[in-house]
Formats: C-alpha cells, structure tokens, sequence
C-alpha cells in the first residue's frame, strides 16, 4: 500500500511555505525599488472568467476587490499546489537529489504562474527586460528553498526531534 497521506500534507504545508516566502521577496523588492504591485494577476482572472463565461458578482469596486483577491487566490493555489506535487511525487517513489527537487519546484512554479498568463495573452516574457525576469526569477528561487527544504524536513525531522514522538503503524509519515 503506497502511503500518499503524509507526503501530500508535508508537501501542501511546504508550498504554503514556500509561497510566503515568495510574497515576502516580492513585496521586499517593491518596498526597496518602490514598484507597484502586479496588476497581472486580476487582468488573468478577467480573462479566465471571459473565457469560461462567468461573470465575476458585483458591480464598481466590489467586483474589482473580489478580482484582486481572486488574483491572490490564484498564486496561493499555485504554491501550494506545487507543493503538494513535490509530495505526490515522494509518494509514488520519486527520490531526486535535492538539486533537482529546487529545479523542479521553482520551475513549476515559473509555469504555474506565468503560463496561464502567457497564454491567456496577459504577459509575454519574451518582451521582459532583465529587471523583469529578476522581479520574477528571484521570488520563485526563494519558493523552491523554502518548499524544498520544509518538505525535507518534515518527510525526515531531525534525530532528537523523533525520540519520544508517537508514530503510527505506517511510520513517521503519518498515514
């Protein structure tokens, strides 16, 4: 019996980490460069909504509050669903070199994020500058540490954080 449980929750739990510390890089960045915030995440989701004709409810300022927030939404589920990938993975056997977990996290996340942009026509990196792909670079980097190493963590706790920790029958995985 292949134990999904455990992994799926340490990997939601990863992401959700690792998503906060992308927040935190990316809001970091537009306090020392004094930038705005992204309006590319509400412009995706107007453009989800037209094309899967729903109308987001409201009307003035409530539906675009709602569209911000929606915008939000849409890059916690993506971190956090990145994450829980990490942990499906671990659970159908996938043991990479933690090299190569960093590379698929922050790649995942790199198209989790952009690719509905890119081909909902909201963006198009290809006309980036590089202040651009670094504003977006750099916080994904920190996502795939802190998801990775969380995920690590909590898959294999340190020596003396196990002594006198209840385990269930199925081990320290908790499924």
């Amino acid at each position: 019996m292949v134990c999904v449980t455990g992994p799926l929750l340490y990997g939601a739990a990863a992401g959700a980490a690792g998503t906060t510390a992308l927040n935190v890089v990316s809001y970091g960045d537009m306090v020392l460069r004094g930038r705005p915030a992204s309006s590319t995440p509400e412009t995706t989701v107007r453009k989800l909504a037209q094309k899967l004709h729903l109308r987001i409810p409201g009307e003035g300022e409530a539906r675009e509050n709602r569209t911000t927030a929606l915008g939000a939404l849409t890059g916690l589920a993506a971190g956090t669903g990145m994450g829980v990938l990490l942990g499906l993975g671990h659970a159908a056997g996938w043991r990479p070199a933690r090299g190569t977990q960093y590379a698929v996290a922050v790649v995942g996340a790199l198209v989790a994020t952009n690719g509905p942009m890119t081909v909902l026509g909201v963006t198009d990196p290809r006309t980036w500058a590089a202040t651009d792909w670094a504003a977006d670079i750099v916080p994904h980097l920190a996502y795939a540490g802190v998801t990775v190493s969380v995920f690590n963590r909590l898959l294999s706790p340190p020596p003396h954080a196990a002594r006198g920790r209840r385990t269930s029958h199925h081990g320290r995985h908790g499924c």
